[in-house]
């Protein structure tokens, strides 16, 4: 059964059948809290409990860690693309923990950023120190995933697009709102990964809705395994999954795409951008972004985030 932590400012929460029971822990990051899995345990099964809607919820993964994402992971995102899933290799972007928010937080637009853009991932949570050169299996991978959460990969496109690099665009302060827990799974719950359903609606609209299943190209063993050659993780350190198809951005019509490649990159983006503002997809103020994601028969539940966008 799966263990659901909850955060606020000033503690640690275990969500039970009757509310939220908080962890008698010193742990001041995620990282400490997953080494104290027996105070974990005790408020799981405590029965002292307060309202969960009481609790003014904050990100279950704390900063400073590393943020690590995975790029166009999703066949149905790369298609939205333009692009072949069958051409897409195994690829990660940074992002800054400073850009981690809660799970109710506002979704603040600095005021130079025009195109702002949603993507609802999956996290993986790290549980232990994975150095360069671990030998990752299927059968130790739940020794390295503590749990999951849900997470947004916000994007500034105007700044990402004309940059061809994605660091600066996907790190502003709340474009990665996490949470609203951390879900501790054991290794047959993991196994059910593939199963859970992605979904991300603004203003009640739904925009994204993919089951993992067979639209996900590279697995997270196989994510871990690209990793372990280059990049040290740590216990509390986040690694996002990609999106599938729904986001507002999209490929433009061929035709026009190979008319834009013609052009001289300032006039390209230029033109690219003018037809963009009139995509009513991007994120306005006042927008209501709610994701999700769980498995169609609810045995694993990593909970729903709900943002409203902000203007700087």
């Amino acid at each position: 059964m799966t263990t659901s932590i909850l955060r606020t400012a000033d503690a640690w929460w275990v969500q039970t059948p009757t509310g939220a029971s908080k962890v008698a822990t010193t742990a001041t990051t995620t990282a400490d809290l997953l080494a104290d899995r027996a105070a974990v345990d005790a408020a799981a099964h405590s029965r002292d409990t307060v309202p969960v809607e009481s609790l003014t919820l904050a990100a279950p993964v704390t900063a400073p860690c590393r943020v690590v994402a995975q790029m166009t992971n999703y066949a149905s995102h790369v298609s939205d693309s333009g692009m072949n899933p069958a051409s897409i290799p195994l690829t990660f972007f940074r992002k800054t923990s400073g850009s981690i928010s809660g799970p109710v937080d506002d979704i603040v637009k600095p005021a130079h950023v025009r195109l702002l853009d949603y993507e609802v991932e999956i996290g993986l949570v790290i549980g232990r120190e994975f150095p360069v050169g671990t030998t990752v299996t299927e059968e130790n991978l739940p020794d390295y995933i503590a749990g999951l959460v849900v997470t947004n990969d916000v994007s500034a496109r105007d700044v990402q697009l004309p940059q061809t690099q994605f660091y600066e665009a996907k790190s502003y302060p709340s474009f990665t709102p996490v949470g609203p827990a951390l879900v501790l799974l054991d290794a047959d719950e993991l196994k059910r990964f593939g199963d859970l359903r992605l979904q991300l609606r603004v203003n009640g609209e739904v925009r994204q809705n993919m089951v993992v299943g067979g639209d996900m190209i590279y697995r997270p063993l196989q994510a871990l395994q690209a990793l372990s050659r280059f990049q040290r993780l740590d216990a509390g350190d986040l690694v996002m999954t990609g999106t599938p198809a729904g986001t507002a951005l999209s490929a433009p019509p061929k035709p026009i795409e190979m008319i834009g490649n013609l052009l001289p990159p300032a006039v390209k983006w230029k033109v690219f951008f003018k037809r963009q503002a009139s995509n009513p997809k991007y994120l306005r103020a006042g927008d209501v972004v709610e994701l999700g994601v769980a498995t169609d028969d609810g045995a694993i539940d990593l909970g729903s985030q709900r943002t409203v966008v902000r203007y700087e």
